[in-house]
């Protein structure tokens, strides 16, 4: 897909490509109301547009909504976009289908309180969930009857405890999809620091992304 990535904004990246292709397998259709959380240039809400479902957008940068929104105009797919805090710009709003690429990147915990300027994208406190434990409590309130969530994530920041929360909130869940990759950039920046944590092995240059799905019961 090709899409307009100013700089600031997280580039679409093998979490982007595993969430899309967890929507696409999806029923959606022209009825379906689908919210795309932490959204980057869109790419995920794009993905789900082209079903023709109605598609709402929200980003905490400003520059990442602006670039969605640019991104859906190119593709020539409606989305709305909302710039906000996770769910603060959607008050009193129900979904089908809820998608989140959110930070979850593990941060040293002696350094600075992660999501200044671009890190916002990556940056996730010392154990990598500071925005995905505010997900799993706060989005299985806004699923309608039946409808689904899917978030992405790396198993350095806890597959488990996803899984158990949102349990938790009495949804059905399982792990959709996995995917080995690389290391990118930021990832292999911390290397040192996560083999210091005891997070990964030393010498250990892969990560497990993960794509957890969850269901509320009708």
């Amino acid at each position: 897909m090709l899409l307009i990535r100013p700089p600031g904004v997280y580039a679409p990246q093998g979490d982007t490509e595993l969430l899309a292709a967890c929507v696409r397998r999806e029923p959606l259709d022209g009825s379906s109301r689908v919210l795309d959380l932490c959204t980057g240039t869109g790419a995920v809400a794009i993905t789900a547009a082209r079903s023709g479902a109605l598609v709402t957008a929200v980003d905490l940068s400003a520059r990442a909504v602006a670039t969605a929104w640019c991104n859906a105009r190119l593709h020539h797919d409606r989305v709305r976009l909302r710039r906000g805090d996770l769910l603060a710009p959607l008050p009193g709003e129900r979904f089908d289908l809820v998608t989140a690429n959110p930070p979850y990147v593990p941060t040293d915990p002696d350094g600075a309180v992660p999501g200044r300027g671009a890190a916002l994208a990556w940056d996730a406190g010392p154990d990598g969930r500071l925005v995905l434990d505010r997900i799993c409590r706060t989005v299985p309130g806004v699923l309608a009857e039946g409808g689904v969530l899917l978030v992405v994530q790396s198993a350095l920041a806890g597959v488990p405890a996803t899984l158990a929360l949102l349990r938790a909130a009495a949804l059905r869940t399982e792990v959709a999809a996995r995917r080995r990759q690389p290391f990118g950039p930021v990832m292999t920046a911390r290397a040192a620091l996560f083999e210091r944590l005891g997070v990964i092995r030393p010498g250990e240059r892969e990560e497990e992304l993960v794509v957890v799905r969850g269901v509320r019961g009708r």
